[in-house]
């Protein structure tokens, strides 16, 4: 599986940084995924949950609202969590 560089950052802590194989995430159009190579992106997020796979497994983040960017192989997100993600 090929894999890209994933940060995933609220105003509080990271809390995702390293490789992955896809990130989903909720946009404001609906739910997509970002794969290796995705054409250069900027999108808002809305209110659900964010999917990682990577080669350690797969992670999920609830989040309240937020903006993805995507290019040069490089994947940033940041995001406002639900309190419940923070405890």
């Amino acid at each position: 599986m090929s894999e890209f560089d994933l940060l995933i950052s609220s105003p509080v802590k990271k809390l995702f940084e390293g490789r992955a194989g896809s990130v989903t995430l909720p946009g404001k159009s609906g739910r997509f995924t970002i794969l290796a190579r995705h054409a250069p992106l900027l999108a808002l997020l809305k209110s659900g949950q964010i999917k990682v796979e990577a080669a350690g497994g797969g992670q999920s983040f609830a989040i309240e609202r937020g903006f993805v960017e995507a290019h040069d192989n490089k994947v940033s997100v940041f995001v406002r969590t639900r309190p419940a993600a923070l405890e």
